[in-house]
């Protein structure tokens, strides 16, 4: 296990969701920059309820930061390019919470 820090923004809405013993979970995806000027797909999911309802209160595009169990992989696009990717099991949030 990878024990990482991804910041990112948002690439769609986080949706939350129940599993078959009833525990609730939220996933959502990042877009994360690389050095390069590229970006990579980081795949999230959390079961902390803190971090379920602050993924649920962000939209499209927010910034994020989350602090998690990162696993690297390797997905194939569909012209056959090979791309990284990044899953995140997230235990803590950090974001700029617009005034109130």
């Amino acid at each position: 296990m990878i024990d990482g820090l991804v910041a990112g923004r948002m690439y769609g809405i986080a949706e939350q969701r129940s599993g078959q013993s009833g525990s609730v979970y939220v996933t959502c995806k990042l877009k994360v920059a690389t050095d390069e000027g590229d970006t990579i797909m980081c795949n999230v999911i959390t079961f902390q309820q803190n971090v379920r309802n602050a993924l649920m209160a962000l939209g499209d595009g927010e910034s994020v930061c989350l602090s998690g169990a990162l696993t690297p992989k390797v997905w194939t696009d569909k012209q056959g390019n090979t791309r990284p990717a990044i899953d995140l099991i997230a235990h803590a949030i950090l974001n700029a919470q617009r005034g109130q």
